[in-house]
């Protein structure tokens, strides 16, 4: 069971509006494009066309009515940008969609030896208005060297989206993203310049690409965040958001080096006790809920979470952590956790009736569990 979604992102983000917005800006700047038949010939293919193929579709109508010598286009794409984004915003600035397919358009029809630097440079600039990360990865591919030189000096770049674009491009496992040829280790250079950087927006993509590495190879992640713990070229708040977000996958794993890293025990010494359910049936749409209490037999740090394991139906079970709360208690110290789970129908989740089990975890080491059933509303 799935639930349907009322809400369209793809018509949210490309829609008629936005393709007269795209079309009057190019327009501005080179009178000869064909203002209207571009974009009847845009929307006309909407209705039959998801989010990404609409990426794609206005591409392919933008080489459709630009001049076919690719610098020139490029140079009316570039003239036709709107002003960058503001530069004094620090953190979730993603820009417009609708920007999209101008990269995307470099990559189709700019990645060759002989269009390589302007094609780069065209990138950076619209990167400034919506992030080029998914149209980097083709030059990547293509031109390995030369791409990660050119993000290596995009990484010292003043405007800070430039610099988030030097990490989120090179990521190994970008979300939505083609794969990169390139081994997960020769972006490392960008990352230990970014790593430093005063932009949350920069520091994050930096440990969202460590935590793509932590997948790969848990150990380089660990002994590349102890490093720069110990440079001290980041605060010290700003640092442990880093480590905490980088680890992120390591700690739902109980990965020992990972939540030492980050100051828990993976041996807590605790006592659980009254871990239930009140809701040993839960109708799909409610709550199951749970309770239990921890004493601490000494001053320590937990984290708490559970790990459910749902309902099959036949094929491989699939299972999730869920965070339930970090702590740090006192010894002797008893606390109660108590906690609902919406079992409701999401786009992004089937449910399957029958059996689940939530097995709980604390510092990454698994303790009771509790079984439920799912029932038809």
């Amino acid at each position: 069971m799935k639930a349907k979604s009322s809400f369209s992102l793809k018509d949210q983000l490309f829609n008629p509006v936005k393709v007269t917005y795209l079309a009057e800006l190019i327009v501005a700047v080179y009178p000869g494009f064909a203002q209207q038949s571009f974009h009847q010939d845009v929307i006309s293919a909407f209705p039959e066309l998801e989010l990404k193929e609409r990426i794609t579709h206005i591409t392919n109508c933008l080489y459709n009515y630009l001049p076919d010598d690719y610098p020139e286009a490029l140079a009316i794409i570039l003239e036709s940008l709107p002003p960058e984004l503001d530069p004094n915003k620090t953190d979730d600035d993603f820009g417009d969609f609708i920007f999209s397919p101008l990269s995307l358009y470099v990559a189709l029809y700019g990645c060759q030896a002989n269009y390589l630097d302007i094609s780069l440079r065209g990138l950076k600039e619209i990167t400034k208005r919506f992030s080029a990360e998914y149209a980097v990865r083709y030059f990547i591919n293509a031109f390995p060297d030369e791409t990660l030189a050119f993000l290596l000096e995009c990484a010292n770049d003043a405007n800070y989206h430039v610099r988030r674009w030097a990490s989120e491009g090179t990521r190994p496992k970008l979300p939505w993203a083609q794969k990169v040829s390139i081994d997960y280790g020769q972006p490392l250079p960008i990352l230990a310049i970014l790593y430093a950087d005063k932009t949350r927006y920069v520091t994050r993509s930096v440990a969202n690409h460590l935590n793509d590495i932590s997948k790969l190879n848990p150990n380089l992640v660990i002994d590349t965040l102890k490093g720069w713990i110990e440079s001290q070229k980041q605060t010290e708040q700003e640092m442990a958001f880093i480590v905490k977000h980088a680890l992120r996958t390591l700690t739902k794993q109980g990965h020992q080096n990972a939540l030492n890293l980050i100051g828990f025990d993976t041996k807590p010494d605790i006592v659980i006790s009254n871990f239930s359910t009140s809701t040993p049936q839960v109708k799909v749409g409610d709550a199951f809920e749970f309770s239990l209490d921890i004493c601490s037999n000494k001053s320590q740090k937990l984290l708490v979470d559970y790990l459910m394991y749902f309902a099959s139906d036949g094929k491989k079970p699939t299972q999730k952590v869920f965070k339930l709360k970090q702590l740090e208690l006192k010894k002797g110290e008893i606390v109660t956790l108590k906690k609902k789970h919406p079992m409701r129908l999401m786009t992004t989740r089937r449910l399957i009736l029958g059996e689940h089990k939530i097995v709980l975890q604390v510092n990454g080491q698994a303790f009771d569990s509790l079984i439920f059933e799912l029932i038809q509303a």
